[in-house]
């Protein structure tokens, strides 16, 4: 079997001369054309996956984004309610400026101002519930 392989290159090979082995830097060229679309498809791809990890879980990304997102509505709520509370302070003080009637009224509850001829009884806060009931 072996003699037949032999024969069959030996028969392939007349006529022609014997390849002599090729330079080292041709085959260098050679294997570096072969090896380059693939290893270019690996390396695009892997650029491609790390921009994309980036993009998701980077220093600016997505995930960072949407955090913001979150503490922009958060602060805008917080804006919001700060400044219906400060228009209700300015109506407070017009009130207070022009009307004597909440003057009066504020005079009353908060220093505890009394006509003349009036007395004011001050009552004790409530006592604190009890946390846990004694049942004995």
């Amino acid at each position: 079997m072996q003699d037949e392989y032999l024969k069959q290159k030996a028969g392939q090979n007349r006529g022609r001369k014997p390849e002599r082995p090729r330079p080292l830097v041709e085959r260098v060229v050679d294997w570096a054309l072969r090896v380059w679309r693939p290893a270019g498809s690996v390396l695009a791809v892997a650029l491609a996956l790390l921009l994309t990890w980036h993009v998701i879980s980077g220093k600016h990304g997505l995930s960072v984004w949407q955090q913001k997102r979150t503490e922009d509505r958060q602060l805008r709520k917080e804006i919001d309610g700060l400044q219906q509370e400060n228009g209700r302070l300015k109506q407070r003080v017009e009130k207070l400026k022009s009307d004597p009637h909440a003057i009066e009224r504020e005079a009353r509850e908060r220093l505890h101002y009394a006509k003349p001829d009036e007395v004011i009884y001050d009552l004790p806060p409530d006592p604190p519930a009890p946390n846990q009931p004694s049942g004995k």
